[in-house]
């Protein structure tokens, strides 16, 4: 029937879930400490998530160096592909302002 799903295979990933199995990759593989998503949008293939991270901690911390990933994961959350895009000192005013890596 139209809108249902087979029993064999789970629905697509919300945008929860999405954002959850994106950091969950990234610290797999780059073992930062995630600050949080940031950013949430579906794409065709599955889902693209922005992720904030502390790159470098530093003392004072005002002084933390952070960074932005940009995360792509499939509707069963695989991972496609990861890379920083940003980095940045933190409460840095620039951020947004196209200024990437």
């Amino acid at each position: 029937m139209p809108g249902e799903t087979s029993e064999d295979q789970p629905p697509p990933l919300n945008a929860v879930q999405a954002a959850t199995a994106a950091i969950e990759h990234l610290v797999e593989l780059t073992a930062a400490e995630v600050q949080g998503a940031t950013s949430i949008e579906p794409t065709d293939q599955g889902w693209t998530v922005e992720v904030e991270v502390l790159a470098d901690r530093r003392i004072p911390s005002s002084a933390d160096m952070m960074a932005l990933y940009e995360v792509e994961i499939d509707l069963d959350g695989n991972l496609l592909a990861y890379r920083r895009t940003k980095r940045y000192s933190r409460g840095s005013s620039d951020i947004g302002q196209g200024n990437r890596l």
